[in-house]
C-alpha cells in the first residue's frame, strides 16, 4: 500500500463521536432481549406492558431495554393516556434488523 493511500484512508477516518456511537449502537443490538424487541417493534408499535407480555418478562425489565434502545435513538415513543407506545425510530433500524437476520439465516 503506498503512502498516499494510506494518508487518504486516515483523512477518511470516521470521527471519534461516530465510531464510539456506531459501536454503542451495535453493543446494545448484541443483546437477545433488545433483538427480540427490535423484532417485535419491526412488526408494530407495541407498549411496554405487550412487550413485557411478549417476552414473559416483567415491566421494569422491559423498560429498562427501553431505556437503552431510547439512548441510542433507536425507537421513539409515544404517550397515550397512562401507556407509553413504542416504534423503531426509522427504517435505518429496520433494515439493519433485517440485514443482520438474512444474514444469519443464510448460514443456518
Amino acid at each position: 500500500m503506498t503512502a498516499r493511500v494510506l494518508k487518504r484512508l486516515k483523512k477518511e477516518r470516521f470521527p471519534d463521536e461516530v465510531v464510539d456511537k456506531l459501536s454503542r449502537t451495535f453493543d446494545v443490538l448484541g443483546d437477545p432481549t433488545r433483538v427480540r424487541i427490535i423484532s417485535a417493534l419491526s412488526k408494530n408499535e407495541l407498549c411496554v406492558a405487550e412487550i413485557a407480555l411478549l417476552l414473559d418478562m416483567t415491566h421494569s425489565a422491559i423498560s429498562h431495554q427501553m431505556r437503552a434502545l431510547r439512548d441510542l435513538d433507536l425507537v421513539r415513543s409515544r404517550k397515550e393516556g397512562r401507556n407509553v407506545y413504542y416504534r423503531l425510530n426509522d427504517d435505518h433500524i429496520e433494515n439493519l434488523f433485517k440485514e443482520g437476520l438474512k444474514h444469519v439465516m443464510e448460514k443456518i
